[in-house]
């Protein structure tokens, strides 16, 4: 139970803060529009491991994964504009739905991101893994996307209200 404190704590955080979470009307047409940002992030992903720029890779691979929570929580009815917001959304929402590895596998592309784009250091790259990694990641969120009911949703928006009324 405190990692649920600390997550709701930073949840209250981004409800308050500018560009933190916003509820929206849930949309299925951002969802979609998100998904194929996050098709259009592989596909980057791919051309960079052909050309072996291993920091855009791993930027694209985290963009990809990004793009497809973002198209889940679109679907709910969420915008947020900052990434550790958006991570800790997913977190608290899904708890229940998506495995804790996924959620780790996420914060964890962040940090690759951020180390291969504002650093110097050559970095060292599992591209075959990362690779398979991210289309599964993908993959998992264009099933939620796919699988999230109008009951689903309106849960998730009543869990979100409830908190800002805490």
């Amino acid at each position: 139970m405190p990692e649920d404190k600390e997550l709701s704590k930073k949840l209250k955080w981004c409800l308050k803060a500018s560009n933190g979470i916003e509820l929206i009307e849930p949309s299925e047409n951002l969802a979609k529009a998100y998904m194929e940002k996050s098709e259009t992030a592989l596909r980057s992903m791919e051309a960079n491991a052909k050309a072996d720029i291993k920091d855009w890779f791993v930027s694209a691979s985290y963009y990809a994964k990004y793009f497809a929570v973002y198209a889940l929580l679109s679907k709910f009815g969420f915008r947020c504009e900052n990434h550790d917001c958006t991570i800790a959304l997913f977190e608290y929402l899904l708890k229940d739905n998506v495995p804790k590895d996924l959620v780790d596998e996420l914060k964890a592309s962040k940090s690759g991101r951020i180390e291969a784009q504002y650093y110097t250091t050559k970095i060292t790259v599992n591209v075959e893994g990362i690779d398979l990694q991210t289309k599964n990641f993908v993959l998992e969120m264009g099933k939620l996307v796919d699988s999230t009911t109008r009951t689903k949703i309106e849960g998730a928006r009543a869990t979100i209200k409830d908190l800002v009324g805490k």
